[in-house]
């Protein structure tokens, strides 16, 4: 009987049990290199169980090799045998395979010993797999961390993360900061832009000389300008830079003398508005309705109308638009039997003509109410300047009365005129008044009264043709005046060059009678005709007329009565309504 070699008592047992669980990216899934096969002396129950783990390993086998031809470009670890297995399974199979034969000897050992070695392999392979599916796995972890570590360092989403939470923790204080902030906003847009820092050095020099430069560029040039920058377009809205232009434009609120009517409004946008005036771009409406026909006559004072109706006058109050009138009127003004034929707004004062032949004095803001006989006929006209009241009727006389409360309703002065008074108006510098009559009984409709005296000082033209009555005349300064009737002309005459012969003359295209005018008092001219209700616009530099809005049609064809204007509207009186034109909002 021959003894086994030395070597084999060395040998380590097989462990039969469960192998031990490798570590996270070691050797895989086998056991030390000192374990070896199981040794010669193993009973008939080990080799069973080695005999099974043969047939499961060689299972493996061909599962791990399919998993190599099916792995392409992965690890395919698993399916390695031989060289490749050995290199894969570690330390641990070159030591099973050092433990030495079997008692086949020299010839390769026994057959438990190549099962033995067989199954390690195998095991081995897979843990090398698992090891390199652990690597990869690693790797994909760190990925993972190294994303979150880049998420968690965008500020954006940390702070806004941060904002929600502390903002759901705050309540009311997030609020309040939230408000600071948009105040904070609003107080940065309503500084004033600064200028810019580069640039052409144009913009670099003071701005007096930037002012006197811009100051030669027309309307379009400065509308380009202010596109440039915020701080340019402030710039350009001085009121310095507008201001000429405004004088040359229609209705901007300057007078021929360089006089500023309308100093809150700023220039620039007023010259806006003077272009719709010069297109003719404006919205017609209608303010008030009445039922029966009217001759109605109006005066505006600040957002207040006031317009009569039979025996009343009524006042109204603008909305904010000046477009509309709250329907129900401020107050209410009687005392004339008959119609209101005419009436004037001054010194907080109304002071009306009425067809009963007397004259009204309502004071504006109480109830104090006067009225005393005038003329033995119809009060056809009235006006009213510096405590002074003239008035003319169709009894063929104008009289001067006081406004003072202890001489009111004491005449002054009566003064034939040979003719039916339609108009009358006095001078700014309160020394005489005009009168304009029916042109039957005298050569001259237009007649100059001295205020203080009640004489005759002048007569204005000698050609007009009899019935050339003159229905409305206005100062519009103290030398220099406008008249219009019957003849359709509207004249402007100049005391100092002539009083002979007008200056200047507009005739009505449709040979219509013009009832009324009114001027902004620099180069805008507005008229209204008998007929069909039309409303012309003039440019007293043309002698064309420049539009015309015909505000009724054939039906309902009726004078306009009273004209009166705004830098934004235009609002004309006939006998069934109160129109308005907005050139603001066209």
């Amino acid at each position: 009987m021959v003894s086994p070699p030395p070597a084999a008592e060395a040998r380590a047992p097989l462990r039969v049990g469960p192998a031990q669980r490798p570590l996270m990216g070691s050797q895989g899934r086998h056991g030390s290199p000192r374990d070896g096969g199981p040794g010669e002396g193993e009973g008939g129950e080990a080799r069973k169980l080695q005999e099974g783990r043969v047939v499961r390993g060689k299972r493996k086998k061909g599962k791990g090799k399919a998993g190599a031809r099916q792995g392409g470009r992965g690890s395919g670890e698993e399916g390695k045998s031989g060289p490749a297995a050995k290199e894969a399974a570690g330390p641990g199979v070159e030591a099973g395979e050092k433990a030495g034969p079997g008692p086949e000897g020299a010839a390769g050992g026994s057959v438990e010993e190549r099962a033995r070695r067989t199954v390690e392999g195998d095991e081995g392979s897979a843990g090398a797999g698992k090891e390199a599916k652990g690597r990869d796995d690693g790797k994909e972890e760190e990925r993972r961390v190294t994303a979150g570590r880049q998420e968690d360092a965008r500020p954006g989403r940390t702070q806004g993360r941060g904002g929600q939470a502390w903002s759901r923790n705050t309540g009311a204080g997030g609020a309040a900061m939230a408000a600071a902030a948009e105040e904070e906003a609003a107080a940065a847009a309503r500084e004033p832009p600064s200028r810019p820092a580069s640039g052409p050095a144009l913009w670099r020099l003071p701005e007096e000389l930037l002012l006197l430069i811009c100051s030669y560029l027309d309307m379009r040039a400065l509308g380009r300008l202010a596109q440039v920058c915020r701080w340019l377009r402030r710039f350009t809205s001085c009121d310095l830079l507008w201001r000429r232009i405004a004088r040359a434009s229609l209705n901007s609120g300057f007078t021929r003398l360089g006089t500023d009517l309308m100093a809150s409004v700023p220039v620039k946008e007023r010259v806006k508005v003077s272009q719709n005036w010069r297109l003719g771009r404006c919205r017609e409406g209608i303010l008030l309705k009445w039922k029966c026909s009217q001759m109605p006559w109006m005066q505006l004072e600040g957002d207040s109308l006031y317009v009569s109706q039979a025996n009343f006058i009524l006042a109204y109050q603008f909305r904010p638009d000046g477009a509309s009138l709250n329907r129900r009127p401020l107050g209410v003004f009687a005392g004339h039997d008959e119609d209101v034929c005419h009436f004037v707004l001054a010194n907080s004062h109304i002071i009306s003509a009425g067809g009963d032949g007397k004259i009204g004095v309502h004071k504006i803001h109480s109830t104090f109410t006067a009225k005393y006989s005038a003329h033995e006929q119809e009060v056809n006209c009235v006006d009213c300047k510096g405590g002074i009241i003239v008035s003319g009727s169709r009894d063929r006389t104008a009289k001067v009365w006081s406004l003072a409360s202890g001489r009111l309703g004491q005449c002054l002065h009566t003064i034939q005129t040979e003719d039916r008074v339609w108009s009358i108006a006095v001078s700014p510098l309160l020394s005489s008044f005009v009168t304009g009559t029916a042109c039957c009984g005298h050569f001259s409709p237009l007649r100059i009264w001295d205020l203080n005296s009640g004489q005759l000082m002048t007569h204005l033209g000698s050609d007009f043709p009899p019935g050339a009555g003159v229905l409305d005349v206005m100062y519009e300064t103290p030398s220099t005046l406008l008249s219009c009737g019957y003849d359709t002309y509207v004249r402007y005459w100049d005391l100092r060059a002539s009083v002979r012969k007008c200056i200047m003359e507009w005739e009505e295209p449709h040979d219509s009678t013009l009832y009324c005018l009114q001027t902004d008092g620099n180069h805008l001219l507005a008229t209204g005709s008998s007929y069909y209700g039309v409303v012309r616009l003039w440019d007293r530099r043309q002698r064309a007329c420049l539009h015309a809005f015909p505000l009724t049609s054939a039906p309902l064809s009726s004078p306009v009565y009273c004209l009166r204007f705004t830098t934004k509207h235009l609002y004309a009186a006939l006998s069934y309504n109160l129109h308005v034109l907005d050139f603001q909002n066209p």
